[in-house]
């Protein structure tokens, strides 16, 4: 077997277990790379596994576009959440329609509104979740686990593509028809919010383009580590 296939057999190998002992099991599908990967994989694979994804409201017209054709491509149907209306106004409010740009503490609290109280209701009847974290995306995801206990969300998280590399991910896409997001070809190797995502540079750390004003290490958005958003949330509302 080739390096790429290993990969593949150990990621099913990850999912079935997660599927065998934390049902019911959900996906959270980003529509970026290496989630278009588990898109996939779990289709074909036809493990039980539901799968949703978050729109903030402020995404790239690219992302809701592959949004449409994951639809179209693949009969595993894809969730969407979106932001409580009254959670956004209260923070466009206190803030104004772009305050997230003023402060790293603004910027958390946006993306706790538009992202991570979303993600606690889709996760709100699951005991484990899927995610395409990789190890190699940023200084902040270097001590991630393939599977460990969600402390913030109260049940299990699973990484299979914790190994993988960027370009384990490209070769399976390409391999495989797998659609995605068409920012990736105009160098946006991580897409997020369409205000909060910019083309990288030849050199650049592929997460450099989200949240470009902030260091490296406050990266997050908040749906994979810490409360400090939920307690900027709650002193907003």
């Amino acid at each position: 077997m080739s390096q790429l296939e290993n990969k593949i057999a150990s990621t099913l190998a990850i999912l079935e277990a997660a599927v065998r002992d934390y049902a019911p099991v959900t996906f959270a599908n980003s529509l970026g790379a290496e989630d278009m990967v588990l898109t996939d994989l779990i289709a074909e694979s036809g493990l039980n596994i539901t799968m949703f994804s978050l729109d903030t409201g402020r995404l790239p017209q690219q992302t809701y576009e592959l949004m449409q054709e994951v639809r179209k491509h693949y009969t595993l149907p894809l969730h969407v959440y979106y932001p409580e209306a009254a959670h956004v106004e209260n923070f466009v409010t206190e803030h104004g329609v772009n305050g997230f740009y003023d402060s790293v503490e603004n910027r958390k609290a946006c993306c706790y509104v538009r992202k991570v109280e979303p993600l606690r209701r889709a996760l709100a009847t699951k005991h484990a979740w899927i995610t395409g974290m990789r190890r190699e995306q940023a200084v902040t995801r270097g001590t991630l686990e393939v599977s460990a206990f969600d402390v913030d969300n109260g049940l299990q998280k699973f990484n299979p593509l914790l190994d993988w590399t960027s370009a384990e991910v490209w070769e399976y896409i390409k391999a495989n028809d797998v659609p995605y997001n068409a920012l990736h070809d105009q160098f946006y190797p991580s897409i997020g919010c369409a205000p909060c995502t910019r083309a990288v540079t030849p050199g650049e750390d592929i997460r450099a383009g989200r949240w470009w004003w902030e260091d490296a290490d406050s990266k997050e958005c908040g749906l994979h580590v810490g409360k400090s958003s939920a307690l900027k949330f709650a002193a907003i509302n």
